[in-house]
């Protein structure tokens, strides 16, 4: 087991960094040509997957549920996204992206070429490699 400490495992925690700093400026970039925060595409590009309710959000954003009221309030604003009844509970509401919403969330997914334009220099195996590897930490 490596040493949190070891040059190798620095080395790699720093290469990690890069990459995620890199990401997240371009997909700030990416919605602000939306005109979305950065919080309001993450939560649209999850709304775009699967209708989900307000406290599933918080808990993949790992934040308040009050914030992602606001999130949704304001997406809902512009049309972007809607609530609607749970059919399996009725008491509970779901968020859910708008027709709209779904294409707003694919032109922005479409516009991060930051991953893709590394990962394109990269095999199918070695993708998969990084990948089977990205799973293990994360789990």
């Amino acid at each position: 087991m490596a040493s949190s400490t070891d040059p190798l495992t620095l080395e790699v925690v720093e290469l990690i960094g890069s990459v995620v700093a890199r990401y997240h400026d371009e997909y700030e970039h990416a919605a602000a040509n939306h005109q979305l925060t950065g919080a309001q595409a993450r939560v649209l590009g999850l709304l775009a997957r699967d209708p989900m309710p307000m406290r599933h959000i918080a808990q993949k954003l790992k934040c308040e549920p009050s914030n992602v009221t606001g999130i949704i309030d304001r997406l809902e604003g512009r049309g972007l996204v809607e609530r609607r009844p749970d059919p399996a509970d009725r008491r509970v509401k779901l968020a859910a992206a708008t027709e709209e919403g779904a294409r707003t969330a694919t032109l922005l997914r479409e516009s991060l070429d930051f991953a893709r334009e590394p990962l394109a220099a990269l095999t199918t195996e070695e993708r998969t490699t990084l990948r089977d590897l990205l799973q293990r930490m994360v789990r």
